[in-house]
């Protein structure tokens, strides 16, 4: 391999917040979904260029960013976006608010499926709105859509909108074609728009395929807005840089007045150059990436089953995070984390915070060098055998 992601790079007293957030000096950290790898070398030696100029003033976005943007998902996933289309803004939460600020008003209704990104109901809420769930299915292996579900969910006429998670964190599911067609007849069927947050896409695993809803048809296109970054997949969150696709002239015209509004419509020259980088330069790292993280959960699959049977995990199809079910232990979720952090210095995150249906779960990041996944699962295992 090319690209050594075995290599443990120190995160500490660099103000990160996955690592120097904890008040133990050992706290393992595999919570908050960035990973502890470097970037790629294309996107480190582009940004070490544009320091070097030593003049950081605000930045306009050039045309070679809407290229690369559009090359990188025509290429990639054959998905055709027209430059007019993208919106960009600082980060896909920021977007996701001001989307629903755009398209509803206080008192609507926005459907999700839970368990889902915590982030999801700030939006929702600090929108005025109201939140109907509608629960995914899990059968001990793997999740699926409870479609008669979301039809009752999305037949009411209140519901404006549906926030869809695809691929799915933290159900590390990657929606088949199959399902997302389901999902936008039945939103479309009862006016309901879909916001698809797809900032996991390229992080997918063997005989797995993202599908960007939006592509699947001319009707889908128009009904929907997508939020897509390279964040996740180069590990560049802190750059604060995103994209808002949105083919429907009226709503992209709404979608950027919210933008304005609410002050997220400037980005800094970091995030523009990073992402030109990335989606010109970054693809045989990513797909190396893309290697070691699976390899990764196979590790972890593999350990669960010898050491920790009653533990299962989710079937990982995408992202980096691992969805395990901790009800053996009969403890909820916020009181393991808390004993976790407290008795083997390991920080997981709470199943509860991705709604109700992630009580007596916890979700894992395992975009780390094998080797801390390893001593995170050693002292999860610590745990389980003195409790």
């Amino acid at each position: 391999m090319k690209y050594n992601f075995d290599e443990i790079v120190s995160r500490h007293h660099t103000n990160s917040y996955k690592w120097d957030s904890a008040t133990l000096p050992d706290i393992l950290p595999m919570w908050v979904a960035d990973m502890d790898f470097r970037t790629a070398p294309a996107i480190i030696r582009a940004l070490q260029q544009r320091v070097q100029h030593g003049i950081f003033g605000y930045t306009r976005v050039p045309d070679e960013y809407y290229s690369a943007v559009v090359g990188w998902f025509s290429r990639r996933h054959r998905w055709q976006i027209n430059r007019e289309w993208i919106i960009y803004t600082s980060g896909v939460v920021p977007a996701i608010s001001a989307i629903i600020k755009a398209l509803t008003v206080p008192g609507d209704k926005v459907l999700v499926q839970t368990p889902v990104y915590n982030c999801f109901f700030s939006s929702i809420r600090n929108n005025g709105c109201e939140i109907v769930s509608s629960p995914l299915l899990w059968d001990g292996k793997t999740f699926s859509i409870d479609f008669d579900d979301l039809e009752r969910k999305a037949a009411d006429p209140e519901v404006k909108l549906m926030l869809l998670c695809n691929p799915h964190n933290p159900a590390g599911r990657v929606w088949s074609k199959q399902e997302l067609c389901q999902i936008g007849e039945i939103c479309i069927r009862n006016g309901v728009t879909v916001i698809a947050d797809e900032i996991h896409c390229e992080l997918v695993f063997p005989e797995n395929v993202y599908t960007p809803f939006a592509s699947l048809s001319e009707k889908f296109q128009k009904y929907s807005v997508t939020c897509v970054s390279p964040s996740k997949a180069f590990n560049i969150a802190g750059l604060q840089i995103a994209n808002i696709v949105c083919a429907d002239e009226y709503m992209r015209h709404k979608i950027d007045k919210a933008i304005n509004i609410n002050e997220v419509c400037d980005v800094n020259p970091f995030g523009v150059i990073a992402t030109i980088a990335a989606y010109n330069e970054g693809e045989e790292w990513l797909a190396q990436l893309c290697s070691y993280l699976f390899e990764n959960y196979q590790y972890m699959k593999d350990y669960c089953e010898k050491y920790l049977p009653d533990f299962p995990i989710a079937e990982l199809e995408g992202t980096y995070l691992v969805w395990m079910d901790c009800r053996k232990l009969l403890l909820p979720s916020k009181e393991l984390e808390c004993l976790l952090k407290e008795n083997v210095h390991l920080w997981l995150n709470s199943g509860d915070m991705y709604g109700a249906e992630g009580e007596g779960f916890m979700r894992w990041n395992i975009a780390c060098p094998r080797a801390l996944l390893t001593e995170g699962l050693d002292r999860f295992r610590n745990f389980v055998h003195h409790n």
